[in-house]
């Protein structure tokens, strides 16, 4: 295999991780790292049965700790950050974004010299308005679990998360793809899962149905979810789930709703904590990120994506198991002013604005059409904290990059194999088609092995090949230079149910 040429190399991937269920049928060789559970078997709820995770950085980025008075990269990510194994946590040690401001509003004004005698003084000053948006207090629910295993870290600019319960049977994971700078990323590390788990868990719904046998489906296919406004009303979603018997469907819309409301939460506390800090750290107005999350919850794959990270969906054509073909069926759409849709989206909302796109860019700064922060173009104020060419000129009509993300449902059947979610710099090399081929060989060879980890070895050949060098000369430049020949890449891969018919399957081409 490839990956024996790569073996010199693999303590410069920043984070390869991996998990397999108690009830998996392989156990794990020396290539795939687990979190150690104990040895009695749990029961096993959900539907996936192997996970991993790789990331490898191309840009020199230095972490800069300082945003919220230092609490997100200080106190609250080493906590989560795992860059190698699984561990288990607490699943109360995680804190909302809410906790996180109000902790950096009170230091920031302590700071200046303000007085604040109380608690009451310090929601006055500017937390009234945050309490309304806030994630409802936390309490048993949809994402109960006293403990969690958690995986992830930090790669350039990007950062990955994986929290899993397999008791529970749910598993939440995802990709942010930070630009002009980590900060974004580090917020979204630092509070998206806690705000996600907080409103989900408001969900009063009976969900016991939701983790029948795998082989009892009663919902195949998937369901976009679109939302046309930007209004986000957290009691509708407790009023539409409570005191009432509700369809497969509703809950489902209820529980996507759920992950738009923790992203716009996520949204209005990041732009809420620029402005209070963009006069020592202007920068933090151009800092922005991709986001996407994966949540596997029974057998219901729920998808958030903001931005271009893709999930691909690796499927059968049939569930006739002999000699089955892989389809590679994208799960997600790309926002970027490639894909016409967007591009039209985005110019019939500035009509009056001949240069919205501007150089193949959206007002001549990003290829994607919706983003986390960024705050520079979506208000005038932040922009203007900007000086010289790093300033927008013309910003005649903000926002210019939309928050709102598109989200999805799958309902997992016999007939998928597994899921590929990763950073838009892997499909800079491959398509969905040749991605899902290469983890499906793969495994064919070696069922217990890291695809996540596979699949960058592959890319860092091709990325070397492309560039007319060899694989050492490649990896022996420095993060930053890097960057001229492939970009931060993060990858998770997702087995769902059983891994017996993976020896058996062929990839279409």
């Amino acid at each position: 295999m490839p990956s024996k040429m790569f073996a010199g190399y693999e303590e410069q991937l920043d984070v390869s991780f991996g998990y397999r269920c108690n009830g998996g049928i392989f156990d794990c060789d020396e290539d795939f790292v687990r979190f150690d559970c104990p040895s009695e078997k749990i029961k096993r709820n959900s539907s996936f049965s192997c996970l991993s995770g790789a990331a490898l950085s191309a840009n020199a980025t230095l972490a800069n700790t300082t945003i919220c008075n230092r609490l997100i990269g200080e106190g609250i990510l080493p906590g989560l950050d795992s860059p190698n194994s699984f561990r288990s946590i607490s699943s109360s040690t995680c804190l909302s974004s809410l906790d996180v401001l109000s902790s950096s509003i009170q230091n920031s004004i302590l700071a200046s010299g303000d007085s604040v005698s109380s608690q009451s003084d310090l929601s006055e000053w500017d937390l009234s308005s945050l309490r309304s948006m806030s994630a409802p207090s936390r309490t048993g629910g949809f994402l109960d679990a006293s403990e969690v295993q958690v995986a992830g870290g930090a790669a350039g600019e990007d950062r990955v998360q994986a929290v899993c319960s397999e008791q529970n049977g749910w598993l939440f994971c995802a990709i942010y793809d930070g630009f002009n700078g980590r900060d974004a990323a580090d917020f979204l590390a630092g509070t998206l899962y806690e705000n996600v788990r907080c409103y989900l868990n408001q969900l009063d719904v009976g969900l016991e149905n939701d983790k029948n046998n795998f082989n009892n489906t009663h919902f195949d296919g998937s369901i976009q979810y679109f939302l046309e406004d930007n209004c986000f009303d957290e009691k509708k979603i407790l009023r539409s789930t409570k005191g009432q018997k509700e369809s497969p469907d509703s809950i489902r819309s209820a529980v996507l709703e759920s992950l738009r409301l923790a992203l716009a939460q996520a949204e209005n506390d990041f732009l809420l904590m620029v402005e209070q800090e963009m006069d020592d750290r202007p920068d933090l107005v151009s800092i922005g990120s991709c986001v996407m999350v994966v949540l596997l919850h029974g057998q219901d794959l729920y998808i958030l994506n903001l931005g271009d990270s893709r999930a691909v969906l690796a499927m059968e054509e049939s569930e006739i198991y002999e000699n089955e073909v892989l389809n590679a069926v994208e799960l997600t759409e790309s926002h970027t002013v490639d894909n016409e849709t967007e591009r039209l989206r985005l110019l019939n909302e500035h009509p009056d604005d001949p240069k919205t796109i501007s150089s193949g860019r959206v007002k001549g700064k990003l290829r994607v059409t919706r983003a986390f922060g960024v705050g520079y173009l979506k208000k005038k104020d932040l922009n203007d904290a900007l000086m010289g060419i790093l300033k927008v000129q013309n910003l005649l009509s903000p926002p210019y990059i939309s928050a709102e993300p598109s989200l999805n449902v799958h309902r997992v059947t016999r007939s998928d194999h597994f899921v590929i979610v990763a950073s838009d710099g892997l499909f800079d090399f491959f398509s969905n088609e040749v991605a899902v081929k290469l983890v499906h060989s793969y495994l064919q060879e070696k069922p217990s092995g890291n695809p996540a980890k596979f699949l960058l070895e592959q890319l860092v050949l091709k990325a070397a090949k492309n560039s007319g060098m060899t694989l050492e000369q490649l990896m022996g430049v420095p993060a930053g230079s890097r960057r001229k020949y492939h970009d931060d890449v993060t990858v998770i891969v997702i087995l769902l149910g059983s891994q017996q018919r993976m020896s058996t399957a062929s990839t279409k081409s």
